[in-house]
């Protein structure tokens, strides 16, 4: 019957496709077919027969991206022009509900306020390719700043609001920007670095409440003050930019160095906003609820982009919460909530309140969620559909979960897997590098087979583009040659997956995290979510350190702990039950907090550099003595004695 269906929908779509003059698709589906008869095993055509609802489902979302893509590339579309028709359907329509506030902004008013941000850029004399840094955060106000500055051609950066100093210099040097738009509650950050900005720097405020005298002393203009002047209808100004050019700058997370800037063309947000909608079921009556930081691609994109393009309604908050987020959602009768890296953990990590279950929350639209709480987090908070998605703001190889599979990030057809231009290659274990061929091209992974996600370059395709960053070393760095064939380029993702027999994709671990132990590969993601959820949904780091003498590099756990009783017995018992010996952290650093970034990505870098040399009072190490199995505190003694190979590991 399954194999029946799966031809009927396959004679659909041809049908289809003959309709739509899509010859293309025509030869794509005849081959599919030709492929299900001819290729051999009944095993493929099991695999087949279990996939091909969800490959068409896919097939469905690509066709439906690709076409308005073109569309938008021949009519030339830009970002704002495709919100001003969203502004002609419907007007008065809540676009951005403020929640910290519960100031609501129409379509109407969102664009006016553009308006006024147009105008005032044009009256600071700047031009199409002009960059200007917002470093603010989460309002509403983030997002009339920098559509109104593209309707002008004005670029925005948009920086992390946690930075300071240093990381904050550096982020502002590498855009070019020629001015900064701040938040009153970024003042003091922005203070202590404005002498090392450059001298010819413009500095504006919002929401400062101090009196225009402080301001002109420290040469800080009020852009409250500016935009409450600027006219509030369309600019006359004629904007050369088109779909495949600069709309803004995203930072990545800067986990292992500092931020580096990548670049958003128009037709990169509107992909990334059109395939969250179409791939899980999005609808334009939907209310989502968005706590991410909007200096995000998840926020500002896949959250924000619902509403310029879709007519969605978004409630922005200014900072995640989780005691908060579900009595937001109640409040706000949201449908639709955004989540990544470890909120669905820190929502589980709770305690049970009424608003959790009087939510009408039917999607959950992320990426991050670990496999060890997906299934945890969808029956106690009654979530209906999760849609996970794998991606850099950056990267050219994305991913969706369109049908729900539990602890996937995405899928490969099986069927037909040049289709989608993507692959995970084999790493040569020691360097890291990709493995070659005695030809030089690298070498596909099989179902099972831990490698590196990569996706071909094509700069003509809107869906294979890779725009890269500022900086054309940090663009250079991500692009390897011969892959799948001589003379090609792909974009290397930097993240380990693992594909199973059906082609579904499950993020392993990036790049340089996993290490060898025992003559073992150590998957520090995986660990983390073992141990996370042993302790209780705690934030754990896991990563390797150097032992003198000894081969590869010894696990070690920082958990955060706030402080009381830890039994070191029961962990350990757990931890030997959950974990393979050589899984299981050598060293064990109990601390008050571990390092996050603003999209709360364990921070690793202090962690490793510092290792397991005792540290200050508030903080415990403790070595696994495994003949006597038991965790022992690493005193200076200790110490001493592991770095001069006077104890067994």
């Amino acid at each position: 019957m399954n194999l029946m269906s799966g031809f009927i929908a396959l004679l659909i779509m041809f049908g289809a496709a003959r309709l739509l003059s899509l010859p293309w698709l025509c030869s794509l589906l005849a081959g599919l077919g030709l492929c299900m008869v001819c290729r051999g095993s009944w095993k493929f055509i099991h695999i087949a027969v279990c996939t091909i609802r969800r490959d068409l489902m896919c097939l469905y979302v690509i066709l439906r991206v690709r076409i308005s893509m073109y569309r938008n590339l021949r009519n030339r579309s830009t970002i704002p022009a495709l919100f001003a028709q969203m502004v002609s359907k419907h007007p008065d329509k809540p676009a951005l509900i403020y929640e910290a506030t519960g100031e609501v902004w129409t379509f109407r008013e969102l664009q006016q306020q553009c308006h006024a941000v147009a105008h005032w850029a044009l009256a600071q004399g700047w031009v199409e390719g002009d960059v200007v840094a917002l470093f603010m955060e989460s309002q509403p106000l983030v997002v009339a700043l920098w559509l109104g500055l593209s309707m002008v051609g004005v670029e925005a950066a948009l920086i992390n609001h946690n930075l300071r100093q240093k990381s904050l210099l550096h982020c502002v040097s590498v855009s070019g920007a020629r001015a900064m738009v701040f938040g009153s509650e970024m003042r003091e950050a922005v203070l202590r670095v404005r002498d090392s900005l450059q001298p010819n720097m413009l500095l504006f405020i919002s929401g400062e409440r101090d009196d225009g005298e402080n301001l002109c002393s420290l040469q800080i203009q009020s852009l409250d003050t500016l935009l409450d002047r600027s006219p509030k209808h369309p600019p006359n100004h004629t904007l050369r930019k088109e779909f495949n050019d600069k709309l803004f700058y995203i930072y990545t997370s800067g986990t292992t160095g500092m931020p580096k800037a990548a670049v958003v063309v128009h037709s990169r947000y509107y992909r990334i906003a059109s395939f969250g909608f179409h791939s899980f079921g999005l609808q334009n009556k939907d209310v989502i609820y968005n706590c991410l930081p909007l200096y995000h691609s998840a926020g500002t994109i896949m959250g924000v982009g619902q509403c310029l393009l879709f007519g969605v309604t978004v409630v922005v908050k200014r900072k995640f919460s989780a005691s908060r987020f579900w009595d937001d959602c109640v409040k706000h009768n949201c449908s639709v909530i955004l989540y990544i890296g470890e909120i669905c953990r820190y929502l589980l990590a709770q305690p049970v309140r009424p608003s959790e279950a009087h939510h009408k929350v039917r999607v959950a639209v992320g990426n991050g969620l670990r496999p060890s709480v997906w299934e945890e987090f969808v029956r106690r908070f009654r979530i209906r559909r999760v849609g996970e998605f794998y991606g850099a703001t950056e990267c050219n190889c994305s991913l969706i979960n369109i049908d729900g599979k539990v602890g996937a990030c995405g899928f490969n057809s099986r069927i037909l897997p040049s289709f989608y231009p993507i692959r995970l290659v084999r790493l040569q274990e020691e360097s890291g590098e990709l493995f070659r061929d005695p030809q030089g091209l690298c070498v596909p992974c099989q179902p099972g087979e831990p490698g590196m996600l990569v996706g071909r370059i094509n700069c003509t395709d809107p869906l294979r583009r890779f725009d890269g960053y500022i900086d054309d070393e940090s663009t250079s760095k991500k692009i390897a040659h011969n892959v799948f064939r001589m003379g090609d380029s792909v974009y290397v993702s930097g993240d380990v997956l693992v594909m199973d027999e059906y082609g579904y994709m499950y993020f392993k671990d990036r790049s340089g995290d996993t290490f060898r132990w025992r003559g073992e590969n150590v998957s520090t993601a995986e660990v983390e979510g073992v141990l996370s959820g042993l302790l209780g949904h705690a934030d754990v780091a896991v990563y390797g350190v150097t032992v003198p003498g000894v081969e590869g590099k010894a696990g070690m756990a920082a958990v955060a702990h706030a402080g009381g009783q830890f039994d070191l017995n029961t962990f350990l018992s757990a931890v030997q039950k959950a974990l393979p010996s050589y899984a299981r952290p050598v060293f064990l650093r109990l601390m008050p907090s571990v390092d996050t970034t603003g999209t709360f990505k364990i921070q690793k870098t202090r962690l490793q550099r510092e290792g397991y040399e005792p540290r200050e009072s508030s903080e415990e190490i403790y070595f696994l003595n495994s003949r006597a199995e038991r965790y022992e505190e690493v005193t200076d003694e200790l110490y001493t004695d592991i770095m001069e190979g006077r104890v067994s590991l």
